[in-house]
């Protein structure tokens, strides 16, 4: 799995061979500093470390500060390993940018979806409710009803659709092809949606 760290910048729409439109996400990706390699020998696996995103001194831990210099970087937000690199292709410090990727590449996606909170279940698994107000029946709108038997089993099962917190969940869109690049600033443009707010961290690879 090789690939970089970036942001989903946002949405927008371009017109492929075909004269067709297409809706597309616009990705930065990069640039990333190798901030560790790590061996087999001396970690027991080999991975590539990389640092994406400028954070300040102040807020970063002496033991971070150290490890980022050890590389000769300035502190990163976010740091992410990846597998697939082979021996040699970088070396510490290196910056990639998004010329690591070619327009009509085919990539993956993974990024967080956007958190809604604690829910409750009408809002989280579509449930449509107790029903109507009769009998007496009050604030019963949008409760879950029965959880299950009484005597046998005498418990809720597992998996059971409760309310709870929705959202906030790592999330791979895959294949999605790469519609054009723009080297000098960074940016990916990709065929189709990309989970996540505006802003948000992603991983993009190939």
């Amino acid at each position: 799995m090789q690939g970089l760290i970036g942001k989903k910048v946002g949405m927008t729409s371009l017109f492929d061979e075909n004269g067709k439109n297409v809706p597309c996400t616009v990705l930065q990706a990069g640039p990333c500093v190798v901030t560790q390699i790590k061996t087999v020998e001396k970690d027991g696996y080999n991975a590539v470390q990389l640092g994406f995103d400028d954070k300040k001194e102040k807020n970063t831990p002496g033991a971070e500060l150290g490890h980022f210099k050890k590389a000769g970087t300035t502190p990163r937000r976010k740091v992410i390993e990846f597998t697939g690199f082979e021996e040699g292709q970088v070396k510490l410090g290196e910056v990639i940018t998004a010329e690591f990727f070619r327009p009509d590449n085919f990539v993956d996606v993974r990024g967080w979806t956007k958190g809604k909170g604690f829910q409750g279940v009408v809002k989280r698994h579509g449930f449509g409710g107790v029903g109507g107000q009769t009998h007496g029946q009050h604030n019963r709108g949008r409760a879950p009803g029965s959880l299950g038997a009484s005597s046998f089993p005498s418990r809720v099962l597992p998996g059971m659709r409760m309310a709870g917190r929705m959202g906030n969940q790592k999330v791979k869109a895959i294949s999605l092809r790469v519609m054009k690049l723009i080297p000098e600033e960074n940016i990916l443009i990709v065929k189709g949606s990309v989970p996540g707010p505006k802003g948000g961290y992603v991983i993009i690879t190939k």
